[in-house]
């Protein structure tokens, strides 16, 4: 009994020839990656979250005095705009942000050098820093009260605390894993120290170090609601407990948008110093 031959010719539509699969998939990230197409991309979903919003509080599905309509949260923000305090409740938070920011990631940075570039502040300080890391951040808001007051230095202070972990965590596991040959290699000709650093170490964690400092702006807003929602008398957190105590949810949901606006803001600005960064030393 003979087996008739199996038929190796495939279907047109059975192959695709690789170079036609390579350009295609070239087409489609080139497509994604156009500036225009990322900019019209990223306002697709808040306009749907904008429309679901209108159309569920205008056909009555959710009553207003739970969430009232996009129109009226606009109005609200009209309203604080004209008496000035949005603009002051905004200005305040921002620099407690920053403040906190700058203050958090120095001191981040600085930790993360002695834990990563010497085996003695990695003994000392690692199991330390790993354990204050696990305390919440409400626990310490008590105690910096109680140290501080209810001033600026506790918020600031807080926000800090919230900053330094992300940057310290990321920058001191980079600096550990850059790549020994790479070091041995610069020693070699003779590079020690600051110069050693400079040459092999920077560069390479570079990528790291924004990371980290991207993570420790987002930490820094989040800080500054746990903030401001306990002692403050002026901020977009403390607007948010204001208005819960008034029932203005209007209020609530401005101060929400207006978080989330100002923190992606924070993060486009940081987003174009890493983009710059990159270039320069990678």
């Amino acid at each position: 009994m003979t087996v008739p031959p199996t038929s190796t010719t495939a279907s047109p539509d059975a192959t695709v020839h690789p170079g036609l699969a390579a350009r295609s998939d070239s087409a489609a990230r080139s497509f994604w990656d156009r500036r225009s197409v990322r900019i019209i991309g990223g306002v697709v979903v808040p306009l749907a979250i904008l429309a679901i919003w209108q159309a569920v509080t205008a056909s009555g599905l959710i009553p207003p005095y739970r969430l009232p309509p996009p129109a009226t949260v606009v109005q609200a923000a009209i309203q604080l705009a004209d008496s000035g305090d949005l603009w002051i409740h905004i200005a305040i938070s921002v620099q407690r942000v920053l403040l906190g920011f700058a203050i958090g990631s120095v001191i981040g940075l600085a930790g993360a050098a002695v834990v990563g570039l010497t085996k003695a502040g990695d003994v000392l300080l690692s199991p330390i820093l790993a354990a204050f890391r696990a305390i919440p951040s409400l626990a310490l808001v008590p105690l910096l009260l109680l140290w501080m007051g209810i001033g600026e230095d506790s918020k600031v202070t807080l926000i800090a605390i919230g900053a330094f972990f992300p940057v310290f965590t990321t920058v001191s596991v980079a600096l550990r894993q850059v790549d020994p040959h790479s070091v041995e290699m610069a020693r070699s000709f003779s590079l020690r120290g600051f110069a050693l650093f400079r040459t092999v170490q920077l560069p390479s964690v570079v990528p790291s170090i924004m990371s980290g400092l991207r993570l420790a702006l987002a930490q820094s807003w989040l800080f500054l609601v746990a903030a401001e929602l306990i002692a403050a008398s002026m901020g977009l957190g403390w607007l948010l407990t204001d208005s819960q105590s008034t029932g203005r949810v209007d209020r609530i949901l401005l101060a929400i948008v207006l978080l989330a606006l100002l923190g992606t803001l924070t993060n486009g600005i940081l987003s174009l110093v890493q983009k710059y960064l990159l270039r320069r030393w990678i």
